[in-house]
């Protein structure tokens, strides 16, 4: 995986909907801004319960967005990173399908977990409230065979979405049949889902326990293989990001989003100081993806009595913030107030959570790009979009709040602004300046300011951070790229 941005896209939500059209856009209006594009699930179907991330074919692309070869094209001309949905699949999968019908009887059968299987003996009420789910209640789906008795299925997100024994040979296959096929299509890089929930086991939380990092390991062994690189991810206390990071080759650093916005909210620079000394450099850097804004990564651990990156009257007062600076939807869309799957994410676009202020924004922006690690950027976050209220209104699912669908005659008109031509100039600062080969340090000079800089050779790069102002300059080397112009708060000096 180079070294350069990389866009995260469904490719039905922006014009034209196909991989081509994906593939156009890099080469056009985004040219030079990526080096790689991350598509959200793209396989048989995406429009089912959860956009999705409940694949009735893993191995079969949806055939509205194109075919494997447009898949492969696409991988030719860059770097394409897909999802391994290894937790689970949907219930209208031909294995579940067989399964129901056929109940133990079916090939199938050892796939997929029920209650009995983990709990053969029954659970004891501690070893149920111990369990660790993203959502309220235990994670279980009655269901009901056509024939035989009724089982209590392991369904850790939604009743759609059956989750799958890993360890078992079947399991195994599975996965196996899934990374071959993504390997054929020329697709170098993987995110493992929901991988932090793929192994349960009795008398644990069934959430990160040690033969999670085990199967983690032996998976991302099995893909290095292949040559393809592994990002992991895992809404987690922070210490988990850094055990994660020392095995696999990219880790998320889902605690950068909300330490951006509460140094920039309480102007205090110190938190986000210490995550930048301890964080695994191998880390892809995000502020927004298809879920929400996630606060579970910097609070603290009560079982293990471990802190957080912040504390909860931090925490609180972050929320608290983005709800009041998005004007109300984001409240409507987080929590359990709108079926979502993780109820301790906050869903709100990154560019509402700060009040739509361009300024801000960008520096924002410049924070990530120059933080160690890969950049990721959101479809919705490089057009600096709202929250979409419509949506939400029409589908019910918080998190679509922030999945906007552009249109064509939209996208023209969002690249035509300020705040998102400045942002794609940072970008294409990030991905050509030599600089950001070579080595990465920072500094405090004030509670209110922060330096960022990287030096390689004799090429430097240097972002310094005024939070009183709330404005930010880029300073670097002459590398050939020509005049960098900066709009709001945000510029350049060469």
């Amino acid at each position: 995986m180079k070294n350069e941005a990389q866009l995260i896209t469904y490719a039905d939500r922006l014009p034209g909907g196909t991989f081509r059209d994906v593939q156009r856009l890099l080469e056009g209006s985004f040219a030079g801004a990526f080096g790689g594009v991350h598509l959200l699930p793209f396989f048989h179907r995406i429009d089912g319960a959860d956009a999705g991330f409940d694949p009735i074919d893993h191995t079969q692309v949806d055939a509205r967005l194109g075919t494997w070869d447009d898949v492969a094209a696409l991988a030719a001309q860059t770097d394409v990173m897909a999802d391994v949905i290894v937790n689970h699949v949907s219930r209208h999968s031909p294995q579940f399908q067989d399964y129901d019908v056929e109940g133990a009887a079916s090939r199938y059968a050892d796939l997929f977990l029920t209650y009995h299987k983990v709990f053969p003996q029954g659970a004891r009420e501690s070893e149920l409230t111990a369990l660790h789910t993203p959502r309220p209640g235990l994670p279980f789906t009655q269901h009901e065979f056509p024939r035989g008795e009724p089982v209590l299925l392991w369904t850790t997100f939604t009743s759609d979405q059956i989750d799958i024994d890993v360890q078992h040979p079947e399991g195994q296959r599975y996965l196996t049949a899934v990374l071959t096929k993504l390997h054929d299509a020329g697709i170098r890089a993987i995110r493992l889902d929901a991988v932090g929930y793929a192994i349960k086991k009795a008398g644990t939380s069934c959430f990160m326990i040690p033969e999670t990092f085990s199967f983690i390991a032996d998976f991302t062994a099995q893909a290095r293989a292949l040559g393809i690189d592994v990002l992991v991810e895992v809404h987690a206390h922070y210490q988990a990001q850094i055990d994660v990071a020392r095995q696999v080759d990219w880790v998320y650093d889902f605690a950068l989003p909300p330490l951006v916005l509460h140094t920039l909210y309480t102007r205090d620079v110190s938190r986000l100081m210490h995550w930048l000394e301890i964080r695994p450099r191998n880390a892809v850097t995000v502020l927004d993806t298809h879920d929400g804004i996630g606060v579970r990564d910097v609070d603290g651990d009560r079982r293990l009595n471990a802190p957080g990156l912040l504390d909860r009257q931090h925490i609180d007062s972050l929320i608290e913030t983005i709800h009041e600076r998005s004007g109300g939807p984001s409240r409507h869309a987080s929590g359990s107030a709108a079926s979502n799957v993780d109820t301790s994410q906050v869903n709100c676009t990154f560019y509402d959570a700060l009040g739509r202020r361009d300024g801000e924004y960008l520096v924002a922006r410049a924070i990530q790009c120059f933080a160690p690690g890969v950049p990721q950027v959101y479809y919705v976050g490089l057009l600096a979009g709202g929250n979409d209220v419509e949506l939400l209104h029409r589908t019910g699912v918080g998190r679509d709040v922030n999945r906007h669908y552009y249109t064509a005659s939209e996208l023209e008109e969002q690249l035509k602004r300020p705040v998102v031509q400045s942002l794609l100039t940072l970008l294409r600062l990030r991905n050509a300046h030599p600089a950001f080969q070579g080595t990465f340090h920072a500094a405090a000079p004030g509670i209110d300011r922060m330096t960022l800089v990287w030096t390689h050779g004799s090429a430097f790069a240097r972002l310094e951070v005024n939070l009183t102002e709330m404005d930010a300059v880029i300073t670097c080397s002459s590398d050939g790229t020509g005049a960098l112009a900066w709009q709001s708060s945000l510029e350049t000096r060469a």
